[in-house]
């Protein structure tokens, strides 16, 4: 598991398994976000097995599965909602963490400069130009 920080109360990484809980609390996450859907993946690591050892950590979890290419303003309002309710940093995972960086550069949108929601994620290679314009338009409404 690899944790990259995009900001102090939210971190993005690949796909996590029940054996990397521990090291989630412990670096001090108090949230975790399923941005996988069940379907990608093997039962071993979809989101009741990760539910289950997230709350037996006594940490909070959160299912918002991002279906790549089919991000919906829901899955950017669950998101959004996640950060907020959460009592502490949130860590979100997919298969790579590009979907949970881009709902969280949408969620972000007008609320700091666009450049800087493409920029955070950049350098661990998420690449969110593609949703510049997106993003834009989020922050004007």
């Amino acid at each position: 598991m690899e944790i990259r920080p995009l900001t102090d109360s939210y971190a993005v990484s690949p796909q996590i398994t029940p054996e990397d809980v521990a090291a989630i609390a412990e670096a001090g996450y108090t949230t975790v976000v399923c941005n996988r859907p069940d379907g990608e993946i093997p039962p071993e690591v979809q989101s009741q097995a990760i539910r289950a050892a997230v709350e037996a950590a006594g940490l909070r979890f959160v299912e918002n599965p991002v279906v790549g290419g089919a991000i919906t303003l829901d899955n950017v309002s669950e998101q959004a909602r996640a950060m907020t309710d959460s009592a502490g940093p949130v860590l979100a995972y997919c298969a790579s963490g590009n979907r949970s960086s881009i709902v969280w550069a949408l969620s972000q949108a007008g609320k700091q400069p666009t450049d800087e929601l493409i920029a955070i994620p950049a350098r661990f290679g998420y690449a969110l130009e593609p949703f510049r314009h997106t993003i834009d338009q989020l922050a004007r409404s």
